[in-house]
C-alpha cells in the first residue's frame, strides 16, 4: 500500500510541479477574472498573470491559496497541460459574455481530461467521424449534402433518427450536460485532443430541441474544422445540417401543411412525435423547402407565440436523451470497487465536477 502524501508534501510538489495553464483553467471552471481571483487571495491581478504565462512560480502558501479560493486540491496544479481543444462553436458569440465563453470552454477541457483518464480504465468506442467540410461558400459540398452522407455513414435508413445522443456516443463522441446553473450558454461543441465533445445544456429542458441541439452540435464536428466558432454562416450551416438530418427533405416534405389552417396543427403535432423535433423546427423545414410560404410561416409564429408554444410546446415526450459514454464508465469503476475520491486522487480535479460530467441525467443546481 502506498503512503499517503502529508499536506506539506503535497503543496510542495504542486509549487515544484506547478502548470500555469492549470491554474487558468481553474480559474475559468469557477467563472472568475484574474483581477476577481487576486481579490480573493489578496494578491495582484499581475501576480495571476505571471503564474498563468509561467513567468513565474507561486511558492507553497500562495498554492494552498489557490487551492482554496479555486475548491480544487493542490495537485490540480501540478498536472500536465490540460488537453488541447479547438475553440469551441457557440450559438453566437455577441450574445455570449466572454467570461461565459472561457468558462465553457475550461469545461470542455476538464471533460476532455477525464474522458482520457476513463478511457485508460474503461474501453471507449473508437472515435471515428466522417469527414465533410463545408466552406462558407459551398463550394465542394452543402449542408444538406453533407447530412445525406452522414446519415449514410452512420447507417440511419428512411424515417426518423431514433435516438442522436446513442448515435453520436457509438461513433466515439463523448456527450454530457452542463455545469448546473450555466444558462448564458446553449449546447457547444469542440475537437479535443482525446474526442471529440459536445455539451448540452438542459436549461431547455425539452427532448425534441434538445435533439436538434445534439445534430447541430454533430454537424459542427462534421463539417467545420477550421470555421470561425459562432459565426453566422457557420451558425445557419450547423442548422440546415440538421433540419436535414433529423428530417430529410424528401421524406417529409409531402407531409408537411402549407399553412396552419384546419388540421394543419394536428399534423403538424403527428409529425412533431414521429420524427422527434419541434413545432417550431416543422414549421421552419416548411418554409425552408417553400412548401409554406413567408405570409403563412409568420402566422403560425404568431400562434405559437400567443399559445405560449415559444416557451414550452406540447409534446408527449418529457425526458431528455441521456448519455452513456462517461456514466457507463463511472460504473464499471464502481463495480470495480473504485469510487470517485480514489480515481481522482493523484490529479487533484474535483469532484463534484466530475460527477456532473459523468452523470446520466442533468445534476441541479443546489439552492442558494
Amino acid at each position: 500500500m502506498v503512503e499517503a502524501r502529508r499536506p506539506s508534501q503535497t503543496l510542495a510538489a504542486a509549487a515544484s510541479f506547478f502548470n500555469g495553464e492549470r491554474l487558468t483553467m481553474a480559474r475559468q471552471l469557477k467563472g472568475l477574472k484574474k483581477s476577481h481571483l487576486a481579490s480573493r487571495i489578496e494578491m495582484s491581478p499581475a501576480s495571476v498573470t505571471a503564474w498563468e504565462s509561467g513567468a513565474k512560480q507561486p511558492n507553497r502558501a500562495t498554492v494552498a491559496k489557490l487551492a482554496l479560493a479555486l475548491q480544487v486540491e493542490p495537485q490540480f496544479f501540478g498536472g500536465g497541460a490540460p488537453p488541447k481543444a479547438n475553440k469551441p462553436h457557440f450559438r453566437s458569440l455577441r450574445s455570449t459574455p466572454q467570461i461565459a465563453q472561457d468558462e465553457a470552454e475550461a469545461y470542455g477541457r476538464f471533460v476532455a481530461e477525464i474522458a482520457g483518464m476513463l478511457e485508460n480504465a474503461v474501453e471507449f468506442p473508437e472515435a471515428l467521424l466522417p469527414d465533410l467540410p463545408v466552406d462558407p461558400d459551398e463550394r465542394s459540398m452543402t449542408p444538406e449534402e453533407a447530412a445525406r452522407e452522414a446519415r449514410q455513414f452512420f447507417g440511419v435508413g428512411p424515417g426518423p433518427v431514433q435516438h442522436v445522443v446513442r448515435l453520436v456516443e457509438r461513433s466515439g463522441v463523448v456527450v454530457v450536460f452542463s455545469e448546473p446553473g450555466v444558462a448564458a450558454i446553449d449546447a457547444y461543441s469542440l475537437h479535443s485532443a482525446t474526442r471529440p465533445i459536445i455539451v448540452l445544456n438542459p436549461v431547455k429542458d425539452d427532448y425534441y430541441r434538445q435533439r436538434f441541439d445534439a445534430a447541430h452540435e454533430l454537424g459542427h464536428l462534421i463539417m467545420h474544422h477550421d470555421a470561425e466558432p459562432g459565426g453566422k454562416v457557420a451558425e445557419e450551416q450547423a442548422n440546415r445540417f440538421a433540419s436535414e438530418f433529423l428530417m430529410p427533405a424528401e421524406e417529409i416534405a409531402p407531409f408537411l401543411p402549407i399553412s396552419t389552417a384546419g388540421k394543419a396543427w394536428a399534423t403538424l403535432a403527428e409529425l412533431k412525435e414521429y420524427w422527434g423535433v419541434s413545432l417550431a423546427a416543422l414549421l421552419y423545414r416548411a418554409r425552408a423547402l417553400g412548401v409554406m410560404s413567408d405570409v403563412s410561416y409568420r402566422n403560425a409564429v404568431i400562434r405559437m407565440s400567443q399559445n405560449g408554444w415559444r416557451r414550452a410546446e406540447p409534446g408527449r415526450i418529457s425526458s431528455l436523451e441521456m448519455p452513456s459514454i462517461l456514466p457507463r464508465a463511472r460504473e464499471v469503476l464502481h463495480e470495480a470497487g473504485v469510487d470517485e475520491a480514489s480515481f481522482l486522487a493523484g490529479s487533484g480535479l474535483p469532484v463534484e465536477l466530475y460527477k456532473t460530467a459523468a452523470s446520466r441525467v442533468p445534476v441541479v443546481a443546489a439552492a442558494s
